[in-house]
């Protein structure tokens, strides 16, 4: 006979795992407290990195099944959540997601569900790189300078530039000027591309 599994997730210590917990069971899953595991974490940590999450996997067996509310239980991401789901079922076990209907991802109904999610999420994930070097060429057509504001300004370089040609040394000129070495070799290397 199948053991079922509740994973319930949440995000800071102010929140509670209990509404995750009365929807399964509301949902007609009838869970022991020794098989809901719930924790606190970031959903910006993988899955395979939470303790929680890990010592759930090292219990599961083969024909086990596994209840979450909704995907972002499983993962930071859908590729996140579609990497976390291919190793359950690897390992034998069925992902019911309550969002999702109740939906087996395991199933050829959840396959295509999962295929579907991480197809927006890929296009999703293309469009944000579009758009940011649609934006990056627009500043940069628009004559902005792009990157972080030197750390360096006006009679400060000329100064820089002065004690450069004198031979001083870079660590001197860094200790002079309160900045690091890096700054002045940075500057350095600019004067010498020119």
């Amino acid at each position: 006979m199948s053991r079922v599994f509740a994973y319930c997730r949440v995000s800071t210590a102010e929140q509670t795992t209990d509404n995750q917990v009365q929807e399964i069971a509301a949902a007609g899953f009838n869970i022991t407290p020794q098989r809901t595991v719930t924790e606190t974490v970031s959903g910006s940590v993988a899955a395979s990195e939470r303790a929680g999450f890990s010592k759930l996997i090292d219990r599961l067996e083969s024909g086990d099944v596994l209840v979450v509310t909704k995907l972002d239980r499983l993962g930071r991401n859908a590729m996140d959540v579609r990497a976390t789901v291919e190793a359950l079922t690897g390992l034998g076990v069925r992902v019911h997601c309550l969002a999702l209907g109740g939906t087996d991802l395991t199933s050829p109904a959840g396959k295509m569900t999962m295929g579907v999610i991480a197809a927006v999420a890929e296009f999703e994930r293309d469009l944000l790189i579009e758009r940011t070097q649609a934006g990056l060429a627009r500043a940069k057509s628009e004559g902005k300078t792009l990157g972080r504001p030197q750390a360096l300004q006006g009679r400060v370089i000329d100064d820089v530039k002065q004690r450069l040609n004198k031979g001083e040394s870079v660590a001197a000129i860094a200790r002079a000027h309160n900045t690091s070495r890096q700054t002045i070799m940075r500057l350095r290397d600019a004067l010498t591309e020119n």
